[in-house]
């Protein structure tokens, strides 16, 4: 990675896991296959600590206001998974821009969906489809530095993903997820304070001319 990243980690040895669980898929467009319904990321280390104070800090993927050329609202978040940028619209042609990692390949979507609920610290719940096949994940883990779902989350609709922190900030810029789009924890709570419940979300593989 050639950007840097402000944090403190530690890792606390546990295997692979992952993240979120939401009832089924509505307003994607198109429909994400069905392994998404596991809503589990590759290389997620549940117990690994990531502050709240964690940021990119340097490079394309550090929070900076950019110009951007776009119809739509103040206010309205535009997700480019291509480039790994999340963008809050400002008006004038600027935008708020964020370094994001997406959904790996066969599991990235586009679509326009609302933010319906927000949440500090969210706990995680592996679904049982995947505990069957790994029995080895907690069946709860309680919100907090060492949860992979990091300091925030926003969720998007009645899909299963979230626009969620990480307690592995060094994958930012990365397509390592099922299909949710993760921050640092530092740019996941800027993002919360600034997306109200209701704010429109449009997800998108690359920039339009």
């Amino acid at each position: 990675m050639n950007h840097a990243i402000r944090t403190g980690l530690a890792v606390s040895g546990l295997g692979l896991v992952s993240l979120l669980a939401l009832p089924g898929m509505a307003a994607a467009q198109p429909r994400p296959p069905a392994a998404l319904q596991e809503t589990m990321d590759i290389g997620d280390e549940p117990g690994r600590v990531s502050t709240e104070d964690a940021t990119v800090t340097d490079g394309p993927y550090a929070r900076q206001m950019v110009l951007f050329r776009s119809n739509e609202a103040p206010g309205t978040v535009v997700i480019h998974s291509a480039e790994r940028f999340l963008y809050v619209v400002q008006g004038n042609g600027r935008a708020l821009r964020y370094g994001i990692g997406v959904g790996r390949e066969g599991f990235t979507w586009s679509g326009q969906v609302q933010v319906s609920r927000k949440a500090e610290w969210p706990d995680w719940r592996p679904p049982p489809e995947m505990l069957q096949r790994q029995p080895y994940l907690p069946r709860f883990m309680a919100g907090g530095p060492g949860n992979p779902m990091g300091a925030r989350a926003l969720y998007l609709g009645s899909t299963v993903f979230r626009i969620h922190g990480t307690n592995q900030p060094e994958t930012i810029g990365q397509a390592i997820s099922s299909g949710c789009f993760r921050l640092a924890n530092g740019d996941i709570a800027d993002l919360y304070d600034r997306v109200p419940v209701g704010t429109k979300v449009i997800i998108r593989h690359k920039a339009t001319l």
